[in-house]
């Protein structure tokens, strides 16, 4: 048996694929003619998770004003289903290896599908978050399943392209989620607003869930597995006390008690980790399969995978924040400039798997991390130079090549890391991969409370700075007030602005902003331009910075590449002679 990368004598050894008793049997059993009908069903599932957790950022105001709930019921709207899905999603692998992956991935499809139909007929804001819990929690069971199901039906040679579309399906939602969010809200079919984004998944899921149970062949684990129960009550708590804090820091202020819980978490997670060596001593059947960590190709490749999403999840927040308050797009033009971003990535998702990565092994990703950077630097001169200006036409090129670089880095790393992973633990380790992504995410959401708003009273300050000397002109001309006054109301709004960059609800009003010199419908009209000036330059500055710790993040990102082994050894190709062994 030809031994696996972290077994090979040098660091800069390839990939060889780890063979198993499971696998090997695998190789030799003819593929499923079906396989390809089944990864539609696989990736349109994977297209319908994703583009809800996008699209419902965007329909948010809409769900506050037509419930008229408060700000804390829609952030659980949203807080809720990303908790609740990161909490399940090695819940979810490990089942699929234990029960089944078709029947755990139809489970999934029809309790999402269900969810769905409860959101969207939801009267009372507390339905509405019930149902986006359960729906959380329903997709982290649906999702594992996609990886794991790719993994063990498709060959070697296939699995890139199957890989490749995944990842273009991931890109594409990510994106559209803006646009099309943006687009159901405000065309009001039906007059249903923003039901219609949860309603539309009743009838594809109806549809998944048909053709799925006649398309998709069952798999499992070949030896008898338990569920670990205690495992699992670890790893909840312990993910519980990490993600949470981090997830509704801002909106709770950044509480003591929430760092309290995050540096608990560690020794949670450790006893974790510890029980899992034990319960694999004991009966061998851990809820995670730690020996998949001495893989040089799946330790390496989650960590590259946590680090990049991190520096995602800051820029998705931030540049949404940009957008549509800064800028003050609507949704559905802050989606369709996204589209160059999706042009980028749908370029390189496919390429990188099948031709780049293939080819020219991590180096492709390390170029498409340049890439990713010059993006960003040249985003940074657009924001900087145009400010409140700017225009989508101005952000093509810069996101162009942000997408490029997106598609080129992040569609390969399930691959990688699931490259060596034996068929018995296809699910355990999609789940993690899928824990991986979205702990990256919730990370990098928290570091847009430091990074972006951190800096946004003092950047607001700043540009209120430099607007006054015109400003105090321009009121004694067009609102008639006297100099003395001018500097009254001038004083005035520069603290209303600073007072309202700080509100964690960004559609909050202080009370400073309602003082008298400001009610003048004359003020107010001169005030109103110089406002939305602050507010675009502001929120560009502000964003600026978060792209400078996004291009540091890629950074970090590039070096760690390293660790990764040089390319994939494809299907059938020989190992170098010195990289050979077998064991007895």
């Amino acid at each position: 048996m030809a031994i696996s990368s972290e077994q090979a004598p040098s660091v800069e050894t390839e990939v060889e694929r780890l063979t198993t008793g499971a696998d090997a049997a695998a190789d030799t059993v003819k593929l499923d003619p079906m396989r390809w009908a089944a990864l539609l069903v696989l990736l349109v599932s994977a297209f319908m998770d994703l583009l809800d957790g996008t699209i419902a950022n965007v329909a948010a105001p809409s769900m506050q004003q037509e419930l008229a709930a408060g700000y804390s019921a829609i952030q659980w709207v949203l807080v809720g289903y990303q908790l609740a899905f990161a909490l399940t999603l090695i819940l979810g692998g490990r089942l699929g290896d234990i029960f089944g992956r078709k029947r755990m991935f139809l489970i999934g499809v029809a309790g999402f599908t269900l969810t769905s139909l409860t959101a969207g007929l939801a009267q009372e804001p507390w339905q509405l978050v019930i149902s986006r819990v359960l729906q959380g929690a329903f997709s982290g069971i649906m999702v594992p399943q996609v990886l794991s199901i790719i993994h063990v039906t498709f060959s070697d040679k296939e699995r890139g392209t199957a890989f490749a579309l995944h990842g273009l399906v991931g890109g594409l939602a990510a994106t559209l989620g803006l646009a099309l969010g943006g687009l159901m809200v405000e065309w009001d079919l039906f007059g249903l607003s923003w039901r219609l984004i949860f309603l539309i998944n009743v009838p594809i899921g109806l549809l998944g869930l048909l053709y799925g149970s006649k398309v998709i062949t069952e798999s499992k684990a070949p030896q008898a597995l338990r569920l670990d129960m205690l495992g699992l009550v670890l790893a909840t708590g312990g993910l519980v006390m990490l993600v949470y804090p981090l997830l509704q820091g801002r909106e709770l202020g950044w509480p003591a008690w929430g760092y309290a819980s995050m540096i608990a978490s560690l020794p949670v997670l450790l006893g974790f980790v510890a029980w899992q060596r034990r319960k694999a001593r004991k009966d061998g059947s851990p809820l995670v399969e730690l020996g998949l960590f001495r893989t040089r190709s799946f330790s390496s490749g989650l960590a590259v995978n946590l680090i990049f999403y991190i520096g995602m999840g800051m820029f998705t927040i931030g540049w949404t924040l940009y957008m549509q308050i800064g800028q003050g797009w609507s949704p559905m033009r802050a989606g369709l400039t996204s589209l160059p971003f999706c042009i980028g990535a749908f370029l390189t998702a496919t390429t990188s798997v099948m031709v780049l990565v293939p080819k020219f092994g991590r180096k492709a990703m390390q170029v498409g991390a340049v890439v990713l950077v010059a993006g960003l630097g040249s985003y940074i001169w657009v924001a900087g130079e145009y400010g409140s200006d700017v225009t989508s036409w101005h952000l093509v090129i810069p996101l162009f090549l942000i997408g490029l670089g997106f598609g080129t880095v992040a569609t390969p790393l399930p691959l990688i890391v699931t490259s060596e992973v034996p068929h018995k633990d296809a699910g355990s380790a999609s789940g993690l991969v899928n824990t991986n992504t979205q702990l990256g995410f919730a990370i990098g959401g928290a570091l847009v409370s430091v990074v972006f708003f951190g800096g946004l009273a003092g950047n607001t300050g700043a540009g209120v700075d430099q607007q006054i000397p015109q400003l105090r002109q321009d009121l004694v001309a067009t609102a008639g007030v006297t100099p003395g006054e001018a500097e009254t109301i001038a004083a005035a709004y520069r603290t209303c602005s600073v007072d309202r960059a700080g509100e964690k609800d960004l559609t909050t009003v202080p009370e400073s902003c309602t003082v008298a010199p400001l009610q003048d419908q004359k003020v107010a009209s001169v005030l109103a331009g110089y406002q939305e000036d602050a507010t675009g330059t502001s929120f560009a500055a502000s964003f600026q910075t978060l792209l400078w710790v996004f291009i540091g993040v890629t950074a970090v990102v590039f070096l760690l590449m390293f660790a990764i082994p040089r390319r994939l050894r494809q299907e059938g190709e020989a190992a170098p002679e010195a990289e050979q062994a077998t064991v007895a």
